[in-house]
């Protein structure tokens, strides 16, 4: 999406679509006043019949029928002022973004809620936009019905406010790209997004971004001693990949942080085969490696200064002669031994491995994001991650960049009596603990695996996928965590 500030006056710019931000207990700014009198009243005869109040999120489009240069007026709810956030704007502009892309409409105007500073809300407007107009149609083969929004202009009174615009524009539409990627990664279909496609991926995105990145085959793998990993895709004819990204965004050497993503490109269960309603939404537990190849794609775009290494463990779980099997004993990298007593719980299995490798780097800070659980779903719906990790200091950072963002995150235990669970009667370790509290139990079995490391664990499992669409959310994918790391990352580089 292209985006665009100017300073004309929007009731005299030319444009498909204007949008107006309208709250709920203010009848009228300058913008408004003089909108109404140029659509002959229109604006107070629908406060008057209480068809639209400013409610939240709520729209109305008008046609202007030729009564001023912009052929369609779209008012969207920002609330009450007091209440006004940076994540309610980004929701107002994602809900009137879905509008437009209904309408077909390519091109819009856009302004900001008319308060003093309301240019700071310029890169919440364009996050809401362009997510909100997202969305995936690759493998159609019929024409597009109707246009997506393509081109946003941003609207600034005075040409000091326009430069703070285009600045803040300018780095929310490189993080809004990364998420898009993210999302586009998770969409493809299992047969698409193979561990060799995502290989491939993260070997394109470091050559056009500048970082290095290294791929381990499955017999690279099996040299390293990450049989977790190995196990998991020996049931598929999709071997498994190990990805490394790098990017040193500072000049001295300074440890970095390391994020780990679980990049399970379909989940079938294995031989503890998933139902089968369902199922064919498991090409998203790929989810937290899509999320680490956006802050790998968003932290280089922005040279954010910092040191970053991303690490995906790749694989397919799928239920073939070869496949691992309840009761089988797997040797770790880590040398830990772990009994299997549910192929279905194999995200851990790729996530230990990884997890015990990221500390070759002496992380400042280690964070995995995984769609890992369905209790994390049943914990906290659809509205917050899991977050569980052994230090406080980091886990703080992270809910702040999860207020900031939207993408909020919530702490769960991690109590040393959850790991009751989890010992087996043959080996270090069982790979799935029971019934109960799955989310601290998954989490308290990677612990194991962390070292010393500063870690924190982000189960993104009723996150990573939006069932209805919602805002800046359509149906699908949703690229959680990107928006939440970049953040996190930008608030320690300081």
């Amino acid at each position: 999406m292209q985006v665009k500030v100017i300073t004309a006056d929007p009731l005299k710019f030319v444009t498909p679509a204007l949008v107006v931000g309208c709250f709920e207990d203010v009848d009228g700014t300058d913008l408004l006043e003089r909108l109404d009198r140029g659509l002959n009243g229109v604006l107070s005869f629908l406060r008057q019949q209480k068809e639209f109040s400013g409610e939240l999120n709520k729209v109305k489009e008008l046609n202007t029928l030729g009564q001023m240069p912009a052929e369609r007026v779209v008012l969207v709810g920002l609330g009450k002022r007091r209440e006004l956030t940076a994540e309610r704007v980004r929701q107002s502009a994602g809900t009137a973004s879905r509008t437009l892309n209904q309408l077909g409409v390519s091109s819009c105007l856009a302004t900001l809620p008319q308060i003093e500073g309301g240019d700071r809300f310029a890169g919440a407007v364009v996050e809401g936009m362009m997510l909100g107009s997202y969305r995936f149609d690759v493998y159609r083969t019929e024409p597009k019905e109707r246009a997506c929004l393509a081109e946003l202009n941003l609207a600034a009174e005075t040409k000091r406010e326009a430069k703070a615009m285009a600045l803040a524009s300018s780095e929310s539409r490189i993080i809004c790209d990364a998420v898009r990627m993210a999302r586009d990664l998770v969409s493809h279909p299992g047969n698409h997004a193979t561990p060799a496609f995502l290989a491939e991926q993260a070997l394109a995105i470091a050559a056009r971004q500048g970082f290095a990145c290294h791929v381990l085959d499955a017999k690279e793998i099996e040299n390293l001693g990450m049989n977790g990993l190995l196990f998991v895709g020996k049931g598929s004819a999709q071997p498994p990949r190990f990805i490394i990204m790098e990017y040193h965004g500072r000049r001295q050497d300074g440890k970095p942080v390391v994020i780990v993503g679980k990049g399970i490109t379909f989940d079938s269960g294995g031989i503890s085969l998933k139902p089968r309603e369902g199922m064919e939404r498991m090409k998203d537990d790929m989810s937290g490696a899509a999320a680490v190849f956006g802050v790998m794609k968003a932290a280089a775009a922005l040279k954010i200064p910092v040191n970053l290494v991303g690490l995906v463990p790749a694989a397919e779980n799928m239920p073939d002669g070869g496949a691992y099997k309840p009761g089988d004993v797997v040797r770790t990298m880590s040398g830990k031994t772990v009994e299997i007593n549910n192929t279905d719980a194999e995200g851990r299995m790729v996530l230990c491995d990884a997890l015990h490798y990221a500390q070759r780097y002496r992380p400042s800070a280690l964070i995995d994001l995984a769609t890992l659980t369905g209790a994390c779903l049943v914990a906290l719906g659809t509205e917050a991650s899991g977050l569980m990790g052994n230090d406080d200091g980091l886990k703080r950072a992270l809910k702040k960049a999860g207020e900031a963002t939207g993408e909020r995150v919530w702490e769960l235990p991690l109590w040393d009596e959850y790991g009751e669970a989890m010992k087996s009667d043959i080996a270090d370790l069982k790979n799935a603990g029971g019934p109960h509290a799955g989310t601290v139990t998954a989490a308290w079995f990677l612990r194991q695996f962390v070292g010393k490391a500063k870690w924190a664990h982000l189960d993104i499992a009723g996150t990573a996928w939006e069932e209805k669409g919602r805002n800046y959310l359509p149906k699908g994918a949703t690229g959680v965590g990107v928006r939440l790391l970049v953040d996190y990352l930008r608030g320690i580089a300081g």
